[in-house]
């Protein structure tokens, strides 16, 4: 059975309290449905191309934006990585929405087949590895990695799985975030596509617990910064049999944290600077009937007409606009129509 060997450094549990007050202030922040949209799309391009650079595709963040929007009928091979990552997102995005979500590896094989996808022969993709494989020196080009046997993959990755599936209430979500990510780099399950799918199940589980990095932020940006250091704090060194009972997760698990405080003091900073028009600014009115709801659960026209002086047909746009900017939805009708939080 899977034990990962880590400390919980103070430290570490610095970075953790961090997180959570980070992601608190980042929730009680409310943004048009447009400016979110936007948003999301300009972390799904930074989070495409940080993870493929990554693994050495040379395509820069302008070229991945226009493989992105035009998709070209006539695909390289680093094309094909960008797009199949990107894919890969927005159908992540849509699954960690629903609740009965899990974590299995029928969801890590179906996550690697759409990262895979025309890059690697249809029965490597998908597929446990049933070959040896060597990890390299993404510079030097020296074999520094000798991952576990083919033949105890398939075990090695059910019980990585259970490990998270028994904790989950026990252990804090973000450690078991990072001890998946390592532990799957050190696995490498696969022929090719480890490090993209790794990180794409990484974001899943930090969404189950809150924090929606599909949405808000790339936490891939923080380990392309630093390829060199991102690869020797997830990876070891040697021959994975001989260390298998030496491989300590306490160093990575503190990069690990800070790498999501960075990217999340980066998106904090770059919050104010969001682009609003005059359809999708936001008045002290508008906010004091949002607060209102926050407060009470709903709100009435009536209600409204007590915190404002403006008339009722005025009342009336700016119910309607909170609710084009996707802020409120209409309950009720008639003199019953009431107004509650999207």
């Amino acid at each position: 059975m899977f034990k990962p060997n880590y400390i919980i450094t103070n430290k570490m549990l610095s970075n953790i309290k961090y997180i959570y007050l980070l992601v608190e202030e980042l929730n009680d922040q409310r943004f048009p449905k447009v400016i979110l949209m936007d948003f999301e799309k300009k972390a799904r391009e930074v989070s495409t191309f940080a993870s493929t650079s990554i693994e050495g595709n040379p395509l820069p963040l302008t070229e991945v934006k226009k493989v992105l929007k035009n998709r070209p009928q006539y695909i390289r091979d680093s094309e094909r990585e960008v797009l199949n990552y990107n894919d890969a997102l927005k159908y992540l995005n849509n699954l960690s929405k629903k609740d009965d979500l899990k974590i299995s590896l029928d969801l890590i094989l179906e996550i690697h087949k759409k990262v895979i996808e025309g890059l690697l022969p249809n029965f490597e993709a998908g597929v446990v590895r049933k070959k040896p494989v060597v990890v390299n020196d993404p510079r030097s080009g020296e074999v520094v990695f000798l991952p576990p046997d083919y033949d105890v993959v398939n075990k090695l990755m059910l019980e990585l799985v259970e490990f998270l599936i028994q904790n989950k209430n026990t252990v804090d979500s973000l450690i078991l975030a990072g001890i998946f990510h390592k532990q799957m780099v050190i696995i490498h399950p696969f022929m090719d596509g480890n490090g993209r799918t790794t990180r794409l199940i990484t974001k899943v589980l930090l969404a189950k617990m809150g924090l929606n990095t599909f949405n808000l932020f790339s936490f891939e940006n923080y380990y392309n910064k630093n390829v060199t250091k991102y690869f020797q704090t997830v990876g070891e060194f040697g021959d994975y049999n001989e260390l298998i009972d030496t491989i300590d997760f306490t160093t990575w698990l503190e990069y690990f944290t800070e790498g999501i405080i960075d990217e999340l003091l980066r998106v904090k900073k770059i919050i104010p600077q969001l682009g609003y028009s005059p359809e999708t600014k936001i008045e002290e009115y508008h906010l004091k009937l949002i607060d209102f709801i926050k407060k009470n659960g709903f709100i009435t026209d009536r209600d409204y007409s007590k915190l404002t002086d403006r008339a009722k047909a005025t009342r009336t746009l700016d119910f309607q606009k909170l609710m084009d900017l996707g802020f409120i939805k209409r309950r009720g009708k008639g003199r019953s129509t009431y107004y509650v939080l999207s």
